[in-house]
């Protein structure tokens, strides 16, 4: 298997992103307005509901929300041993298809992780 990039699946991602809204700004701007209330500090802080999304990313085997909920999990203060628990439990969930994306998962937050340090 080729190794992915993260960095370059979320690069891609705010590319197709700013594309499809040129074609559809009001489903654009009306999931951003669900993503900025969902993800507001409430009764769970952003780093909690930052790896709630990942497990679930996980769990759909989807590579951009895992790319995604990674980098904005460490932007958040996730460290890797609470991504790694939440990885356990999206497996928990998610049976062997969760294992296999949860792997991917941990090469991202290494990848992210790495990314971050050396572009403070």
């Amino acid at each position: 298997m080729q190794n992915k990039s993260y960095r370059e699946i979320n690069r891609q991602q705010r590319q197709l992103g700013h594309a499809f809204m040129q074609e559809s700004q009001s489903t654009m701007n009306q999931f951003m307005q669900l993503h900025k209330a969902a993800m507001s500090p409430g009764a769970l802080d952003v780093k909690t509901k930052e790896l709630i999304a990942l497990g679930i990313g996980i769990a759909a085997r989807c590579d951009g929300c895992i790319a995604a909920h990674v980098q904005a999990a460490i932007k958040a203060g996730a460290v890797k041993a609470e991504v790694v628990e939440t990885i356990n439990v999206a497996v928990l969930m998610g049976g062997g298809p969760s294992l296999v994306f949860g792997t991917q998962a941990l090469a991202a937050v290494e990848e992210l992780m790495e990314a971050e340090l050396t572009e403070a």
